[in-house]
């Protein structure tokens, strides 16, 4: 314990479960004296709002944003604090799965060094797909690094299942705009499935956020080999999906052809609830480890994991028939990659909470938002409805201006690859385009709507909020 001018000395901190009391406490001129503090679950927040420090001992926020910014993001808190207690209790519930998986895998220091050249024999590479099978509950994983992207990841999964003659049915409406020339939707079809006579249709969610029953019995016909949903947004308003309900989503479509495979997209939803779709009936799913599963650590990859035969399918179509899943050089990333995978958990914790903590700042604001800050989520994404063009890129901007990497940087809207309309991104990352790390986007079209997601330690997506806050708020619509 220490005590020198500009330094907070606690007492008695912590005192029992639910109860945070710190004393007077600062030796300088403007001292700030909080009392009757509170904690929900792991959140320690004050009642006393005349500095930001009382919540977050950030004395140097005051040199950076104005009293009226620094009220609204200890309003922000008070609001978001009581759903911490859940997100916590998920985040334990999911660490112990990954430890009891490591240990019942025998995960040693042995498995971390790498394969060059065709990686044969690659014991770390092989554990590591044991590992992510376990935790995931599904029957065979392919963890690799070199699937470069979510989207990548996902499209091998479709090829390595679907054959011509063969249909794809979205059945949460369009994928995600980077699938949109892999399928077929849209481009000059060169590679696409389309190319290789493998229908496309797709039905929409209901108005409410519902799938669509009717139209989705209607829709699965003979040729139908593999239904497709999407867990996460998107560019959509509507809620992500929970394990439940994409568990309700399987059951229904196996009773109408119990030989259809059930491919989910999972990125941005792992280890946000205590369960994963495959354990919810799913045949296949995919998704990027410069999101959830990594942590944060993992340089590159994606995963796939479901059932033996979809699996190795898809590993067939990574490398070729014949090899599949026994090459692939891990070049020395297996470390990164089991240690993405150990910190995840807490990761998302992370990611959670401040996420939470967005909606309460922009909610408290008047914006449309979803999810709303009680409600359970299924991925680490907040939507924020901003009605205007100048708007949305002011408040990317302020998430760039608050990061710790290239805060220097003016995100531009521009047309980027695999998207369908402008986009404006900011992404101060430490990894090119991790979206684990707090990040913002969104397509520069009515409404107008802001997609943040990510943040390895909660306080960065404060500070991140904090400044797309201060950014926006002389934009008058």
């Amino acid at each position: 314990m220490s005590e020198h001018e500009n330094t907070y000395k606690h007492e008695n901190t912590y005192k029992h479960e639910n109860t945070c009391e710190a004393e007077s406490i600062r030796n300088s001129e403007n001292a700030c004296v909080y009392e009757n503090a509170f904690v929900s679950e792991n959140a320690c927040v004050f009642e006393n709002a005349c500095d930001f420090e009382g919540i977050s001992d950030f004395a140097i926020l005051a040199d950076y944003y104005d009293d009226n910014i620094i009220e609204k993001g200890i309003a922000a808190e008070k609001r978001a604090a009581s759903a911490f207690g859940a997100v916590r209790k998920t985040a334990e519930f999911n660490q112990i799965k990954v430890i009891k998986a490591m240990q019942n895998m025998g995960v040693s220091e042995s498995h971390f060094a790498g394969t060059t050249g065709y990686g044969y024999g690659d014991r770390g590479r092989e554990v590591l797909d044991e590992v992510y099978a376990a935790v995931f509950g599904a029957e065979k994983a392919l963890v690799r690094h070199q699937l470069t992207s979510g989207t990548q990841a996902i499209a091998t999964c479709l090829f390595g299942n679907l054959k011509p003659g063969d249909e794809l049915l979205s059945i949460t409406g369009k994928p995600y705009d980077t699938l949109d020339e892999a399928i077929g939707i849209r481009g000059t079809g060169a590679g696409s499935l389309k190319s290789y006579n493998v229908g496309y249709r797709e039905v929409g969610m209901t108005p409410e956020g519902d799938f669509d029953s009717n139209a989705i019995r209607e829709a699965i016909n003979k040729r139908t080999r593999m239904v497709f949903i999407q867990r996460s947004r998107g560019y959509n308003w509507r809620d992500a999906l929970t394990v439940q309900r994409i568990g309700e989503a399987v059951d229904f479509v196996k009773k109408i052809s119990h030989d259809v495979i059930v491919m989910v997209d999972n990125c941005y939803g792992e280890f946000v609830e205590e369960s994963e779709p495959t354990q919810a009936g799913a045949d296949l799913m995919a998704g990027s480890l410069i999101k959830n599963p990594g942590g944060g650590i993992a340089p590159a990859g994606g995963y796939i994991a479901g059932k033996e035969e979809c699996v190795q399918n898809a590993s067939f179509r990574h490398t070729v028939p014949g090899l599949g899943e026994s090459i692939g050089p891990t070049l020395g990333n297996s470390r990164l990659m089991f240690q993405g995978f150990y910190l995840a958990p807490h990761i998302v914790a992370e990611c959670l909470k401040g996420m939470v903590f967005c909606a309460a700042l922009m909610g408290n604001e008047g914006f449309d938002i979803s999810p709303q800050v009680e409600a359970k989520r299924a991925d680490i994404i907040q939507a924020v409805r901003l009605n205007d063009g100048e708007r949305l890129v002011a408040f990317c901007r302020g998430i760039q201006k608050g990061s710790a990497v290239d805060s220097y940087v003016e995100p531009e809207p521009w047309l980027m690859p695999g998207y369908e309309h402008q986009v404006v991104m900011a992404s101060g990352s430490f990894i090119q385009g991790s979206s684990i790390e707090i990040s913002a986007d969104g397509p520069m079209t009515p409404p107008y709507i802001v997609y943040i997601q990510g943040g390895l330690v909660y306080e960065s997506v404060k500070i991140g909020c904090l400044s797309a806050l201060a950014n926006i708020a002389h934009i008058v619509s």
